[in-house]
């Protein structure tokens, strides 16, 4: 059985891959790519749109809609590939590891950073910004990322949003 790489508030994305698992219906149980439009489609449910939900909030509704063909339906749907940058956070520049991140609930500036590993030794830390897309438009948030790291300066641990690109710049010689 797949098993789920996500928080389980993470909120599915168009180019997801989701496990649609039907408890004693086999015949229902699928794995679905959410299309671009963001929406699913398997035996008896289509058009269901998936972009914005958590899995279990998608599997409630697929319930709803099976609920007209089979009694008490139990619906699990767990997304075996999380890949639409709807739902994940970047950090590039001069960390150890630049990367992609699955976006998740409370996630700050900090957790990104761990995770990549880090800054590099020629990291100019306090220059740092979060590019963030606000109504259609790119905007710059400055973020002391050396100061927050190496001081503990939590003021500089801003709350990131899905879609969220961490740029540490390298430091002039």
């Amino acid at each position: 059985m797949a098993t789920s790489s996500v928080a389980p508030d993470y909120r599915i994305g168009p180019g997801d891959t989701l496990q649609i698992f039907v408890w004693r219906n086999p015949e229902l149980t699928q794995s679905v790519p959410v299309r671009p439009d963001g929406k699913i489609s398997t035996p008896l449910v289509e058009d269901m749109v998936a972009v914005g939900k958590t899995p279990s909030q998608l599997a409630r509704d697929v319930e709803v809609v099976l609920a007209e063909y089979i009694r008490s339906p139990q619906v699990n749907v767990i997304v075996t590939n999380p890949v639409s940058a709807f739902s994940q956070v970047k950090v590039i520049g001069q960390v150890t590891t630049p990367q992609s991140l699955p976006y998740r609930e409370g996630m700050r500036v900090l957790d990104a950073i761990l995770a990549a590993g880090g800054l590099t030794e020629f990291a100019a830390g306090n220059r740092g910004k979060i590019v963030r897309k606000v109504d259609g438009k790119d905007t710059e948030l400055r973020v002391k990322v050396e100061d927050l790291v190496n001081k503990g300066a939590m003021k500089n641990n801003l709350e990131l949003k899905p879609g969220d690109v961490i740029v540490v710049p390298q430091s002039f010689f």
